[in-house]
């Protein structure tokens, strides 16, 4: 099923909301996709804030690749939050309407995150590099200072850039059909609304995409050049299966993003259908975040330790607070 990108009353200024059309065409399916988006959720929330506390209560955690995660964790809590729960409630009403000053602040809130996670992870693979290639200048190198400077970093290009880009986007006059056929305010879909010519516009977001997207992931690859070529020259299999160990979890979360982003906002306008857009925007708001704390947890031996030392700590604290109880009514 496709839909055109205008409908009557072309010169119609939109000036109150917007509709989001999302999956109002799988009718009987929205219970159905309430109850998925609803546990996906859910699961996203209960493993990124369990990394959050695992990293926080293990002293053996804190280190510069857990300071990272426990970020990204928090950015993935944010990143699914500022999409989800509105795409839930869209699912279980009939008017799925959205202000237009409530879709800049969408739009505001996910760029922001979605270009921080790209700068977080450049800083994580950076990380990774001096860890695998400089060890005995790890310490040094990643001290808390630098840590909190790499993150403050990824915030503060996050921000600039895309209140910049969002704010510009706003600025813009909407008019026609107020329908945008996806299931929240993404960049292209909002910029299709627009009544004036869109190509420069579109050749910007394209630029600042291929620059702040693109930016660090080249960093991303050029760390991991020299990771692989530093892991392959160990003299042991033992060595170089631990060496890789430790980078293996941030590749295949570099991975699902980026393939995902890229593939979205870099891809061909002609290859584009308003479906194919909305699978494709699943796999980045919905389904990475959640597997994000899978892949770090089940892949990982240190957080899987400190889950498994949290739970006997617990479980010894809470023996003891019965032992406790029986020797005072005793």
């Amino acid at each position: 099923m496709t839909y055109s990108e205008r409908e009557p009353d072309e010169n119609q200024t939109i000036s109150d909301v917007f509709i989001l059309v999302g999956f109002s065409y799988l009718t009987r399916l929205q219970i159905l996709l309430f109850l998925v988006f609803l546990v996906t959720y859910l699961v996203t929330l209960v493993g990124n804030l369990l990394i959050i506390l695992l990293i926080k209560l293990n002293p053996s955690l804190h280190t510069p690749m857990y300071f990272f995660l426990l970020n990204l964790s928090f950015l993935e809590i944010c990143y699914t939050t500022s999409v989800v729960p509105q795409l839930l409630a869209h699912l279980l009403v009939e008017q799925k309407t959205i202000s237009i000053a409530g879709c800049a602040a969408q739009m505001y809130v996910f760029t922001i995150l979605g270009l921080t996670e790209c700068c977080l992870l450049a800083a994580m693979a950076y990380d990774r590099y001096i860890a695998i290639c400089k060890p005995l200048h790890y310490r040094t190198i990643m001290s808390f200072r630098a840590c909190a400077q790499l993150a403050a970093a990824s915030w503060t290009i996050g921000i600039s850039v895309e209140v910049a880009q969002t704010t510009w986007i706003f600025s813009l006059p909407f008019c026609g059909s107020n329908r945008i056929h996806h299931f929240f305010c993404d960049i292209p879909p909002v910029v299709k609304m627009a009544c004036t010519d869109t190509s420069k516009n579109e050749i910007v977001v394209l630029a600042v995409s291929v620059l702040f997207i693109m930016s660090p992931f080249l960093l991303i690859i050029l760390s991991y050049i020299y990771i692989i070529s530093t892991i392959l020259k160990l003299p042991s299999a033992e060595g170089r299966r631990k060496a890789f160990s430790t980078c293996s979890s941030h590749l295949m979360v570099v991975t699902l993003f980026y393939g995902t982003a890229l593939f979205t906002y870099l891809r061909p306008k002609s290859i584009s259908t308003p479906e194919s857009d909305q699978m494709i925007s699943l796999m980045y708001t919905v389904v990475t975040p959640m597997l994000n704390p899978i892949i770090y947890t089940l892949r990982n031996k240190e957080v899987k330790g400190a889950f498994r030392k949290t739970i006997e700590k617990s479980i010894f604290s809470h023996n003891q607070r019965n032992q406790r109880m029986k020797d005072i009514v005793s």
